[in-house]
């Protein structure tokens, strides 16, 4: 382990596996030479990069292309199945990782592929399906960009510190002395969206997380700082597709 805490080496031959982990625990910094398609078909890894936090869930499945240091906390009893791609193998046209829709074909598909003694000749052709199915896949926005300005930090960790209490731009804005058009500038410039649209995200990011790790649907609403319950569940439906009662029960919770 190098002084910054990345690892020292890196994988450079692709590997596809399937592993459980429990809930709390955190696979450390590291890279991969070669991309890597990671998907979570119980539980939810948060995986986090110097540049921003995603979630992969049973809904979704994350590419994180060769050479990006990332680090994975488990929530939930997980089961994480990884495919490996070599560099000239690139899945998904993107520098950076990004997060894809999941249906059920292209689950099953991950899960198969994943098998560690899966024939040769039968793990290309699943692959062929898997890469036709995910190069039409639906690319996911729900991503939480790490400010670098310090003051749009020290903004987003009082928020995302006590979310069950609703912050103002104005209360915000005072806090970290500023005024309330610096603070807005800040989120456009830094994050490419205003505050409410971080907030919204930043609160349905931890509901994902809360309600793998077995909280209900009432109690994430009102942990995440909604007024109601079916607010939450409008809100968590309209960004993520689904009702947060069937992200729960695909989640193993």
């Amino acid at each position: 382990m190098s002084e910054n805490g990345q690892t020292a080496e890196t994988d450079t031959e692709p590997r596809d596996s399937t592993h459980a982990h429990l809930a709390g625990e955190v696979i450390g910094r590291h890279q991969h030479g070669y991309h890597q398609l990671l998907y979570v078909s119980a539980g939810v890894l948060a995986v986090q990069t110097g540049e921003a936090s995603w979630v992969a869930s049973s809904a979704r499945a994350m590419w994180i292309p060769a050479g990006t240091w990332h680090q994975h906390r488990v929530h939930g009893h997980s089961s994480v199945h990884t495919l490996g791609f070599p560099l000239h193998d690139v899945l998904l046209d993107s520098g950076t990782p990004v997060v894809v829709a999941v249906d059920a074909l292209v689950r099953e598909l991950i899960i198969a592929c994943s098998e560690p003694s899966l024939p040769l000749p039968e793990a290309n052709r699943l692959r062929a399906v898997l890469r036709d199915r995910l190069r039409r896949a639906l690319i996911e926005p729900l991503t939480l960009p790490v400010p670098g300005n310090p003051l749009l930090r020290q903004a987003c960790a009082l928020v995302a510190d006590d979310l069950q209490h609703p912050r103002t731009a104005v209360w915000l804005a005072k806090r970290i002395g500023v005024s309330e058009r610096t603070l807005a500038r800040l989120f456009r410039t830094e994050l490419g969206m205003t505050y409410p649209q971080w907030r919204t995200n930043v609160r349905v990011f931890h509901a994902m997380v809360l309600l793998a790790e077995g909280a209900n649907v009432s109690e994430t609403g009102r942990r995440c700082g909604w007024a109601t319950t079916s607010a939450f569940i409008d809100t968590f439906n309209r960004t993520m597709g689904q009702t947060p009662g069937a992200y729960r029960t695909e989640s193993g919770a």
